[in-house]
């Protein structure tokens, strides 16, 4: 079992930049590959961005060049560090955990969920 927990989230102007960390307790996270999925509001979950267990990294391309995603020291922690937000960014964004040999951009190739924090980009 894997548990969850993001943080990071806020209130940002258009341009500003956010770091999101998602801190996981239970089991190794060392073997998963870790995603970050927002949703806004009346629209369905989209994928943001993901690190798979062996490094690799993907994103959408509504952010590629504006936001990163990188591991922890302790391999508990995974970060998304946003930058030059934009008003569209704005949504709950969640990470999620998925013990697959290869990335999945759909929520179906996670198995554990956190919460969610909320990022609002204001104008």
């Amino acid at each position: 079992q894997v548990q969850l927990v993001e943080s990071g989230g806020g209130l940002v102007q258009a341009g500003g930049s956010l770091r999101l960390s998602c801190a996981a307790s239970g089991r190794t996270f060392r073997s998963y590959n870790m995603g970050w999925f927002r949703q806004a509001p009346g629209k369905e979950r989209e994928f943001v961005a993901a690190i798979s267990w062996n490094g690799d990294t993907y994103y959408a391309d509504s952010v590629k060049g504006r936001f990163t995603i990188s591991r922890g020291h302790a391999e508990k922690t995974r970060y998304l560090q946003m930058n030059d937000l934009k008003p569209e960014d704005t949504a709950v964004y969640f990470c999620a955990a998925g013990y697959r040999l290869r990335i999945d951009t759909g929520p179906s190739g996670y198995d554990y969920w956190g919460q969610g924090t909320q990022v609002t980009v204001s104008s």
